[in-house]
């Protein structure tokens, strides 16, 4: 019975993700009015999914801002990474022991904070500083889930 419990919450993680959280994929940009709808949504799912959501939030908006850096559109990447500041400070305030996929929250920042290094090695002096800070974030927020991982 345990295991058909799983499959059942793994099914509706599956439902809840595919309805909350409907992002663009690799060939459209988020904006600012796509990353508030899908801020809503998440914030109306339940708690235990939330950092999840969040995390696949970040990640996706550092790839929308690692793609307006690549198009040479610095201040709509600068404020992509201050947003993602913002999201990784939101998942550290979610993240609970009860927390459903807890672990790929946390691989999803793990990938999201390679992805922040590598644009930071990759940035201009000037835009180093905020680089860094969003990194020092997710890398707060990553810490924090694989804290909670390791003490289920």
């Amino acid at each position: 019975m345990p295991s058909l419990v799983g499959l059942a919450a793994s099914f509706l993680l599956s439902i809840v993700a595919t309805q909350l959280y409907a992002a663009p994929r690799a060939s459209q940009t988020l904006d600012q009015v796509e990353i508030q709808a899908i801020e809503a949504r998440i914030s109306q799912a339940e708690p235990r999914y939330q950092s999840f959501l969040y995390a696949k939030l970040v990640n996706d908006v550092t790839e929308a801002s690692l793609q307006q850096y690549t198009a040479g559109n610095v201040s709509k990447a600068a404020g992509l990474l201050r947003k993602i500041q913002q999201l990784a400070r939101r998942i550290q305030n979610t993240v609970t022991r009860k927390d459903k996929q807890l672990k790929k929250a946390e691989l999803l920042l793990r990938n999201t904070s390679f992805r922040l290094s590598a644009l930071l090695r990759s940035s201009s002096y000037q835009d180093r500083a905020l680089v860094e800070q969003t990194l020092a974030e997710v890398r707060q927020a990553e810490q924090k889930a694989m804290l909670q991982v390791f003490s289920n």
